[in-house]
């Protein structure tokens, strides 16, 4: 008996990969995160598979359905929504599976930033305006933020942001942003990504509260940066003519392994 975790995407039920939904059509026992995971993807469960929503339930709840599919040696398949590697209650699951010796895998997922990102028909990473993007989000009642980690030192760096489960506190984030990225930088927020209801608003840090103003909550990603809707770039030397690599040596060689 093994617990697969795997990561359902951000929404769309076809941004799921084909080693996850090959994996919940092996598995008699479905546990999926109801208030973020469409039920769109237990189409493909096995028949009469046994499929609870866990979205009610507490951690020890969850567990006790492990629990009882491991002694009946049953699979489960464990869906959380986007990636399970950021902000999916994944370690302290694991951690009680360790403790209690149940095997398990990981899938990972399509996650919530880079359907953003497709939304956006945006590349996050640019030359010379942003190439590092950070993941992150603001306090919220579930998990407080290591003391360290804040928007003001983020936005000390310039980095493009993307930032999670914080729509709540937007006139707060634009209060942390406003001094390093000013009231010109472009910001976005999508809500639902990848849903069929999804909605995306472009502002910018001076009118993004206004823009939104209250119609979006829970699922929407803020994202900050140069980055977005930039046309005037600098072209990355990947594929420049005179730019020697493995696949495309320009001085008779190997070069230096750069992708192709």
């Amino acid at each position: 008996m093994t617990v697969h975790f795997i990561g359902a995407g951000p929404g769309a039920p076809d941004l799921i990969t084909l080693r996850g939904r090959d994996r919940i059509a092996a598995c008699p026992v479905c546990l999926y995160a109801g208030s973020l995971v469409p039920t769109a993807l237990l189409a493909h469960c096995p028949p009469g598979a046994h499929i609870v929503n866990t979205a009610p339930l507490s951690l020890d709840q969850i567990m006790d359905h492990i629990i009882q599919a491991h002694a009946a040696g049953y699979d489960v398949a464990r869906l959380h929504s986007g990636d399970l590697s950021v902000w999916s209650a994944l370690g302290e699951q694991l951690r009680a599976l360790r403790a209690l010796g149940i095997p398990f895998t990981i899938t990972p997922g399509v996650p919530a930033f880079a359907a953003a990102a497709a939304a956006l028909e945006s590349e996050l990473t640019l030359p010379a305006l942003g190439q590092s993007l950070v993941l992150t989000r603001t306090p919220g009642r579930a998990s407080a933020m290591p003391p360290r980690e804040t928007l003001v030192a983020f936005a000390q760096t310039g980095a493009t942001l993307a930032i999670h489960l914080s729509i709540h506190n937007l006139a707060q984030v634009v209060a942390d942003l406003l001094p390093d990225y000013g009231g010109d930088c472009p910001v976005a927020v999508v809500w639902r990504a990848s849903w069929p209801d999804e909605r995306v608003v472009r502002a910018t840090l001076d009118t993004i509260v206004a823009a939104v103003a209250g119609t979006m909550e829970r699922t929407a990603l803020i994202l900050v940066g140069r980055v977005l809707g930039a046309t005037d770039f600098a072209e990355s030397s990947l594929y420049a003519a005179d730019y020697d690599r493995r696949f495309r040596p320009q001085h008779g060689g190997e070069s230096d392994g750069a992708p192709a």
